[in-house]
Parts: C-alpha cells; structure tokens; sequence
C-alpha cells in the first residue's frame, strides 16, 4: 500500500521527501497525486472528497491499455507520439525534455488573491528537473480551503548558460477515465457569444482554441465542463468543471487516443508563440481552476459562481448599482443637455447609476462615428461645453453616479495619437497596419512600456481630476489584425501574443493599485473578454452587444456556466431591437435583464408613460431581490436547448430563505405543450410564500400569496400560465414570470 500523505497543515520538504501519494483538498473536492523522486508526478485520484480511510484504501489507476497519467508530460525523451503540455528548445538544439521530480512539499498559504481578497488554502510546489539541463519547472497546485476550487500553473526557469526557447506552454493536463464522457462548451460570434455545445467524447482530437490576439472570449470559450456519467444533466450527476485564466491566445487539446482516459491540455496557444527564455529568466503559465460536484452542471456552476465572487472579481461582495448607459439611446449624439435629460429619467426609474457612452472625446478630430479619434482622449467641448464637470455636477442634481467610456487601448490612424506615435501601434514590420473597425482602427502595443504608461494615464488623468467618476466601461472593439512589434528586438517577434497580454495585467494592476474602489466594466465588442485572466481586474462584463431578449436567454444561459449573475451586464432595450430588430415586450425584455446584473440600454423619452412606470416598478422589485439574485446559488431548471420553448432557473440563497424563480415561454404555438418545471435548491422543511414580480396581468396567478413547502415546490413546480391576462389592445406572443419566494 502507497503512503499518502494528507496536506491538512504546512509540511517542509523533508518531511515528505519519500512520501508517494499526496492528497489536496478543499471542503467537497480531493485531488491525489502520486508524487516520487526522480518520477515524473502522475495523476491519482480526483473528485468528491475522501477520508483517511478512503485515501489509505485508494487504488492506482489502471494502466490497461497503454494508459499515461503524467500531470505535466514534456516532449521529446519518452512522449513523442502522445499530446504533451511542454516542449522546449534547449541551447545545444536538443528538442527533447524529460521533468522528473527533484524535490516537493506543501504549505499553508494566506495570501492576497488576484482581485485584492485575502484567500487560505494548501499550496503543493513540485520541483521538476530534466537530469541532462539545469533548468527548472515548478508545478503549483493550490487548493482552496474555503470554496470548491484547485488551480494549477507552472514557473518555467532557465539556468542553461544560453537562451532557450519554448515552443509548448501548457498549463496542466487532466487524465479523465473514459465512459460515457460528454463536454459542455461555449462558442459564439459578436452579437452571439456563449452558445452552449454538447457533444460526447469520441476517438480523435476536440480542439477548443482562440487566436484573436485581445478578445479570446467571442468565439471558443476556454472553460469546459465534463460529465462523467452520461448525457449531461443540470441538477445530478458527476461533473468536472475547468477553466483557463488567461487573457490571450489559448488552446484547449481534448485528446482522445487508444488508451483509457481522455487527455485535458489547456495553456497558452503555441501558434507563432515560441518564447525564447534568456538565462536566469522566468516565465509563468496561466493557471487552470477546476472544480468537481455531484449535483451536475449548476453544480459545478454554483462552484465557479462562489469562487468568483469570492477571489476573483472585484468587489464580488459589494451589490452592483443598477444603471442607464447612453450607447444604444444616443449612439455618438453625445451632448450636453441630452445626457442630463438621461440623467434625469434614470433617476426618475429609480436607477442609481449613468453611464456616458462612445462620443464624447475629440479636439483636433472629434469622435462623431467609428472612423476616428481613439486616442484623443480630451472632450469635445462642441458637444459638452462644460466638460465633466459639466456632466458630475449633473450627476450630482439629478442624484445618481457618473460612469463614462474609454476604449484606452485602441487607436485610429484618425488621431493626433496616432499622428504623435505611429511606432505604438501592432504591425507587420515593412508593411501598412491593417485597420479596423471604422476603417481605421488600430490596436496599441502593451508589449511597449511607453504604450503602458499611456493607457495607465488615461484613466488616470480622469479619476485624479474627477473622483467623483464612479464607473468605467473599458471597451476593446478590435482583434490584433497583423503580427508585427515596433518595440519587440526582431529575434523576438514570436513573444507578441503573449507580451501585450502581460502588459495589459501590469497596467491594469497599477489601476487598481491606486483606484481600488472604482467599478470598471470589462467590455470587448460586447462579451470578447469574459475570461478569468482580466475578471481580477474588474467588476463585471457586458455579455453582448445584442440585447434582444429572446436571443438573450441562450447567451446568458451559456454564460451562467461559469460565470455569475453579478458579473453578468443584462440591459433592458428598444424595440425593434438594434442588432435583430426582433420585437419582444416590454414586459419579457424586463423579465430576462432582470436574472443578472440589471440595467437600461435605452432612450427613455422615446419610451411611454405606460413603459416608464413598468421598468419603474421593475427597479423597485429588482432591488428587493437583488441580493438574492447577485449572491444567491444559481439552479439551471430547463434549458432554452431542448427545444420546447421554454427555459427556466432560479437563484436562492445560501440560509434557504428566499429564492427567485425565472420562466421565460421562448415562442408561441396554438394548443401549445410544455412541462411543468419543478424547483431546485429550496429546505424541503421549510414553507414559501409566492409573489409574482413585474405583473401585468389583469388577474394575479393561482398561486400568488399562497404558500407551498419547498418539498412540494421541487417535487412538482407550479404550473405558469401560458399567456398573461391582459387587455386585447396589449395581448402579444410573449410571456414570462418572475416569482419572488420567502420562507415563513
């Protein structure tokens, strides 16, 4: 029988020097690893958690069928044919690496997490050695003691006496025994990010990549679920959820071989990204989180959902100010006395919050459309001829913040910016920069140190000089469109993808260092930049620029996967809507917005009276539910992908005492059917009285003010009407619910 070695304290490296098994584990989770000098560390065990008594029995995985189980395989001395998450070029041309363990060992860790939370938890560094070359690969695992999470990265260290380069970075690879195996992705486009992917594990290779450059979150994903036990379910089964912290270009590999186990690689994508590590230099990959749950895929969710609130967002425990932004009222009509008058109505809706959006900046050009003036970042006192001072003191009259946007690390070829610096922007050396957005947009290169201190001065010009500026919408509405560094030497033309990524974090770190108070919202061409690379940095995302309501439902249903409700930016809009130009109610526009971080993306005197008083009655609920729904456990009850027209969750919260619940009827059919939907997550001992949210019908439902025991309600759900009871001049094709639940 292995020796295991249970990391409940700090232990030093001698005391674990011959140990072979070394267990982690947060509350519900346990990883083993089986870890012996001159080895390489192998894969054990992971999932729910295990006692002594089971750690003692564990068995080794089989090796039937040529199985690996190797956490970090680097290429080349025994991996050649099998996918291996390192590769690297050594000084004297030898393409082959062989890390064996020279020492490890565990420590008690607090420490300050990404997003300014102190955080507790075990942290195992492996020391990983080739025995013909000096360099170093230290393998991290740390595991929360208080959430359900386990991240993993490595330190790369080159102590050869020339530059070596490294052609793979991968961050980890998970062993994940084959069976009846699905994967749960997300993939999208503008306007239609995080479309939800099942597909089962076969033969073969599932490649899940981004090379964008900035926006790594439009099309794939890189987080990833697994269902262990068959086709997957949202409230039972076994489910390991990963994700990759990263802000760039990455590549998951799911590789699917002749052995036993499907193989998870996630890291950096090596694509025009070799990396030349000079002696005594240092580099560190992204860390993957994974959690484990047996309630399924909102299992899992709910996982990533406290983790993130907890370590990983900005202010995760501070509820988010319920907003109007100008963008899709105004567009680039910025002036004056019309953001007042936004102002104005917000407040009269009971908001808390206004946000200038595109179109405020410009001198020698202003920013009247896409096509110029990034850069620039002055206003234009054509359009506001008191400045932001102008706009603060309004703000301060008509009683709510003031947010304004920037997009700080663009810029036009429209610019004095530009003009100024034509060297800060990415291109292919000999060659004109390709051009963007507007037909003349550019991206700024964060791998320049001189581009870093700029996009740090933009916002910090703004917030010395204006405090009272309360939020930020920082956008980033291009990909890198040509490779080419006017900065990087020409031998190291390969490190752009990464580098501009690392000088993003340092310049975003130096924000927070000095403004650690202020909201900033991440925005990428709407939802291009949901990854927990940049989420330590800001408080929450813009899901999408497509605010059509029914188009909606699915985005932010796949989003809830891993990321949650209070991070998620979910705006009540016009209609026709700007990107479909579907029109939906008011009534089920309201209803949708309202499962996340609610907000209005919209021309309020454009809206009618009767409009006004119904998202003003809206606020006033959202707020008497807001802590439940931005704090509360998410269940995912049907998904709007079974295809029956019908999606519905709900959030509750962690004492049980209330809950929410969201129906939202997808289209309508004469002599329609849909299942009854049962409820998740209530005390089954406990006793709920139901209140509808947002009514508009003329008679209040069955059940309105009666009250149900939560066993009930999750045995068989109540039944929603099918369409709202309403006056025939306002019946239409669209119905919803939202009911508030309180425990007696």
């Amino acid at each position: 029988m292995k020796k295991i070695i249970a990391l409940l304290g700090f232990v030093t490296l001698s005391l674990v020097a011959h140990a072979e098994n070394v267990a982690l584990s947060t509350p519900n989770n346990t990883i083993v690893l089986d870890i012996q000098k001159g080895a390489e560390p192998k894969f054990v065990y992971y999932g729910q958690r295990l006692s002594a008594l089971e750690l003692a029995s564990l068995p080794a995985p089989t090796s039937a069928n040529y199985s690996r189980f190797e956490v970090y395989p680097a290429y080349g001395a025994t991996h050649v044919q099998s996918e291996t998450t390192f590769a690297m070029r050594h000084a004297d041309g030898n393409l082959s690496t062989q890390l064996l363990v020279e020492d490890y060992g565990v420590k008690a860790i607090t420490d300050e997490a990404p997003n300014g939370k102190n955080r507790n938890g075990q942290l195992l560094t492996v020391r990983l050695k080739d025995p013909l070359y000096p360099g170093i690969v230290n393998l991290y695992y740390l595991a929360y003691e208080d959430v359900d999470m386990i991240e993993c990265w490595t330190d790369i260290t080159n102590n050869e006496k020339q530059t070596v380069t490294l052609t793979q970075l991968y961050s980890s690879c998970m062993p994940i025994r084959r069976g009846d195996v699905y994967v749960s992705h997300l993939h999208g486009t503008w306007a239609n990010e995080s479309g939800l992917t099942e597909e089962k594990l076969v033969a073969g290779e599932l490649v899940i990549k981004n090379k964008d450059g900035l926006r790594n979150a439009h099309t794939d994903h890189e987080e990833v679920m697994f269902s262990l036990d068959g086709k997957p379910q949202e409230n039972t089964g076994d489910v390991i959820g990963t994700a990759l912290m990263y802000s760039g270009n990455y590549r998951i590999n799911i590789d699917t071989d002749d052995t036993e186990y499907h193989y998870y690689i996630a890291g950096i994508n090596p694509d025009n990204s070799e990396y030349h590590l000079k002696k005594g230099e240092t580099l560190t990959t992204p860390h993957v989180a994974y959690t484990f749950s047996r309630e399924g895929l909102s299992g899992a969710s709910r996982n990533f959902h406290r983790w993130a609130r907890k370590y990983q967002l900005r202010h995760g425990d501070k509820e988010r100010m319920i907003l109007l932004n100008s963008w899709e009222g105004v567009y680039f009509d910025i002036n004056q006395e019309g953001m007042d008058q936004m102002m104005r109505d917000i407040k009269s809706m009971g908001g808390e919050l206004f946000v200038m959006d595109d179109g405020w900046f410009g001198d020698k050009y202003p920013r009247k459309d896409d096509c110029s003036s990034l850069g620039d970042w002055v206003v234009d006192r054509n359009k506001l001829p008191d400045g932001i001072e102008g706009l603060l003191r309004d703000a301060k009259k008509n009683g709510v913040k003031f947010g304004i946007w920037i997009e700080p690390e663009m810029a036009n070829t429209t610019s004095e910016l530009y003009e100024a610096h034509p060297d800060w922007v990415i291109k292919a050396p000999l060659r004109e920069p390709v051009q963007g957005r507007g037909g003349t947009q550019v991206c700024l290169d964060l791998s320049n140190p001189k581009c870093q201190d700029y996009v740090f001065k933009i916002v910090d010009d703004l917030l010395s000089k204006y405090p009272e500026i309360a939020y930020i919408k920082w956008d980033a509405n291009a990909p890198v469109m040509n490779h080419g560094s006017q900065y990087l030497s020409k031998d190291d033309q390969s490190h752009l993808f990464i580098a501009i990524h690392e000088g993003l974090i340092k310049t975003l770190k130096r924000i927070r260092a000095k403004y650690p108070d202020v909201v900033i919202q991440d925005c990428a061409s709407g939802g291009g930049r949901a990854n927990y690379g940049l989420l330590p940095y800001f408080d929450e995302f813009w899901v999408s620029d497509n605010t059509d309501a029914l188009q909606r439902v699915y985005m932010q249903w796949g989003t809830s996967y891993f990321f949650p409700a209070i991070a998620m930016a979910q705006h009540i809009s016009a209609v026709p809507n700007h990107t479909v130009y579907r029109t939906t109610s008011m009534k089920f526009r309201i209803d949708v917005a309202m499962s996340g971080r609610l907000g209005m993306e919209i021309q309020p005197k454009n809206m009618t009276d009767e409009e006004k008083a119904l998202c003003r009655q809206a606020i006033a609920d959202y707020k008497t539910i807001r802590p439940v729904v931005q704090f509360g456990d998410l269940y995912r009850l049907h998904s709007p992908y079974e295809g029956d027209n019908l999606a519905s969750l709900m959030y509750v919260t962690e004492d049980k005492q209330q809950a929410v619940y969201y129906w939202y009827k997808l289209e309508t059919f004469h002599n329609e059917h849909m299942p009854r939907v049962k409820m998740q997550g209530l005390d089954p001992n406990k006793s709920y009285k139901v209140h509808e949210l947002n009514r508009i019908d003329n008679t209040p439902l069955s059940c309105e003010g009666k009250t149900f025991t939560g066993a009930y309600l999750m045995a068989n759900g109540l039944e929603m009407p099918y369409r709202h009871d309403v006056d025939h001049n306002k019946k239409n094709d669209w119905s919803s619910r939202v009911l508030q639940l309180t425990a007696e």
